[in-house]
């Protein structure tokens, strides 16, 4: 067998493998066995690179390079669902497209077809001669984002299809969703780095969806269902076997997509899947409805922004009244005070929750919760649980308010509450045990020095030993010493040590971050090492300096002055540098750079044909200037492309800020 047949039919065989596991949930193969095939494909197209493919399945996990974003006009609008919630309002929908179609005898010559509504953020894809081409977000609706290189990470969503009796060219409209598994075990990810969680599954789909680093999009796990498709060459004359043809082809279509034939079977249906859907693997957030038959559809036409032959039917927001055991306070490693309620277990969308947030001092009082409360619990679309009420009947006699405490419950310190804002504080950072354990957790973290084997049990069980009381110490570590811990064998100390070795090639960015300066973010530690350049100039940049760093604001710049002026802290930094993490920014090579741009302040609006918005940041700083955010008086001019935000177009006219196209601007710097 040559090379290129080999190839073909590795490809085969694991996007069969790929359908089976992802869309079938059936695998046929050995997770083993299936990564020995993965390799041998890999080598092969490494040898032969002549017979590479974009769509190759050795492609899906992604690209860690980054680009912008180009929008992309849908041919066909991509138009929102009424919504019902109620199942009287679905009936009333039933009768009157009976009604409009002239059908006097009842739904049973009008067949609807019932579908989950899952809860993701909508797609369209576009194939030709079996091969994906193109990925749309539904955007506005009339035009989305080019997703496509995400897209083809998500292993359900097929890059080529089964069979031959697909149209040459279609577009099917879909889901990207966030399984429950993989959306708890990414905000376990984000709580233990301190990040804002995700409120619901539908929020971390959307913005895994739009991130700008594919391979990282790979990772986190998203799914897709399709429910409709749209071609001039369409298989059959109605939107069932549509569907039921777009599954033969490879597509992950529901199980739950029913044809109903009265009133009574859609009732039925809503009652049985208002329960049932508590069992799914994903988010759902109601029902829809749609008239079988596309003659039908197109006779009963749109509305101005929703079809009349398709209805949603939103499930009520789900909750439940338990018990209040008690409110316990924990220390966050900023050493910010969180009141969590203790509550009798309680079943709520399919998982069982015990705690719930009580995020501050205010919301406890205004909730006006008392002792052994017994509490109302919701989730509905916001999965993480909130307590939205208290059954004051049932209040216990003599029960007292639930008082905020005035002391750290861990090392006893008087709190202080912040000025301008609801939380309290432990001012203790540097001798109270959860802050230091945080900060400890935090700077193992995978977006930060990513150090294996150290967990949240293992750096408390680090602490209790004595063997590290600050982050530098991770860099004194011995297998030995790691040993003779509890629950630390021989295997996970060489991985222990392994990790903290690794980390010395982490970028100095993260090192930043890793730091745990207060209000210094992911985001925020980029940019103070790409305005600093090195930590000799962090740590002796006045107020005034750092403020002048694009999107330093003054409270960021108090924390960073404060955080170095605590020797402990220089002194950590000096063991880190001594340890050899890496404490500056790579050189840059500057031979391409000019001062065409020097003293311009940039505003960067719209969307562009030649290169990306990033691309052209990266031209502004390259040539001299600044870019800024927002438009003001300083503002030197804006570089706009299509579909510029209104409220910028408006502020730049009333300024009389320049405004140039991105033809003016590379003529302007010589491209």
């Amino acid at each position: 067998m040559s090379a290129s047949e080999r190839i073909d039919h590795l490809r085969q065989e694991l996007n069969r493998h790929n359908h089976s596991y992802y869309v079938e949930n059936a695998p046929t193969i050995s997770d083993y066995d299936y990564d020995m095939l993965m390799k041998e494909l890999e080598k092969l197209e490494k040898d032969n690179p002549e017979l590479d493919d974009p769509l190759s399945p050795t492609h899906r996990v992604g690209s860690d390079l980054t680009k912008g974003f180009k929008q992309v006009v849908h041919v066909h609008p991509m138009l929102s669902l009424s919504n019902t919630y109620t199942i009287d309002e679905v009936d009333e929908w039933v009768c009157k497209c009976n009604e409009l179609l002239g059908n006097s005898e009842g739904l049973r010559s009008v067949p609807i077809v019932g579908e989950m509504k899952f809860d993701g953020t909508s797609i369209s894809l576009i194939y030709e001669y079996g091969r994906l081409v193109r990925a749309v977000t539904r955007g506005d609706g009339e035009k989305g984002d080019d997703v496509t290189e995400n897209v083809k990470t998500i292993k359900s969503i097929p890059l080529m299809l089964h069979g031959g009796d697909y149209p040459e060219k279609f577009e099917i409209r879909g889901e990207i969703v966030l399984p429950w598994k993989a959306f708890d075990r990414l905000n376990e990810e984000r709580a233990f780095n301190e990040e804002p969680l995700f409120a619901n599954p539908r929020n971390a789909a959307a913005g895994t969806l739009k991130m700008l680093n594919s391979a990282e999009v790979s990772r986190r796990g998203l799914d897709a269902y399709f429910y409709y498709l749209i071609s001039d060459e369409l298989p059959t004359d109605n939107h069932y076997d549509n569907m039921l043809k777009a599954k033969e082809w490879g597509f992950k279509v529901s199980d739950s997509m029913t044809l109903l034939h009265s009133i009574e079977e859609v009732d039925h249906y809503i009652n049985y899947w208002d329960e049932e859907r508590k069992n799914l693997p994903v988010a759902t957030d109601g029902l829809v409805f749609k008239v079988n038959n596309l003659r039908q559809q197109l006779n009963l036409g749109f509305r101005s922004k929703s079809p009349r032959w398709a209805i949603a039917y939103k499930f009520a927001a789900e909750r439940a009244l338990t018990r209040l055991n008690f409110v316990s306070f924990e220390i966050g490693r900023m050493g910010i005070v969180t009141p969590v309620a203790n509550l009798e277990p309680v079943l709520l969308s399919g998982t069982i929750v015990k705690r719930a947030s009580l995020h501050n001092e205010d919301i406890v009082k205004a909730l006006d919760i008392h002792e052994h409360d017994m509490l109302y619990v919701e989730k509905g679309g916001e999965i993480i649980p909130k307590i939205t009420g208290v059954d004051v009947a049932a209040r216990e006699k003599d029960a007292k308010p639930v008082e905020f405490i005035e002391y750290c419950p861990d090392c006893g310190t008087k709190l202080i509450r912040l000025p301008g804002e609801a939380a309290w504080q432990c001012p203790n950072k540097y001798g109270c045990r959860p802050q230091i354990i945080g900060r400890l957790e935090h700077f193992v973290g995978r977006n930060m020095m990513d150090i294996d084997g150290v967990g949240e049990e293992n750096c408390a069980l680090l602490y209790e030993a004595d063997l590290v009381r600050n982050i530098a110490d991770f860099y004194n570590l011995k297998a030995d010493d790691l040993e003779k811990l509890e629950r630390i064998g021989p295997r996970t100390a060489q991985r222990i040590i392994e990790g903290v070795e690794a980390s010395k090639q982490v970028p100095f960015e993260r090192v930043v971050y890793a730091l745990s300066i207060p209000f210094v973010g992911e985001t925020v530690a980029r940019k103070l090492a790409r305005g600093v350049h090195d930590i000799d100039r962090l740590m002796s940049r006045s107020h005034d300096e750092l403020v002048a760093i694009e999107d330093i604001g003054p409270r960021i710049a108090d924390a960073i002055v404060e955080y170095f002026s605590y020797p402990g802290n220089r002194e950590i930094v000096e063991r880190l540098r001594a340890a050899g993490l890496q404490m500056a920014m790579p050189e840059i090579d500057t031979s391409d750079h000019t001062d065409l741009l020097k003293d311009k302040v940039i505003v960067i609006s719209g969307v562009f044909e030649r290169h990306s918005r990033e691309e052209y940041k990266e031209m502004i700083e390259k040539n001299g200037g600044k870019n800024s955010g927002s438009i003001s008086k300083k503002t030197s001019f804006v570089l706009a492309g299509d579909n510029m935000g209104p409220s910028k177009l408006e502020k730049a006219k009333s300024l009389g800020v320049p405004i140039i196209d991105e033809e003016e601007f590379l003529k302007m710097i010589g491209k």
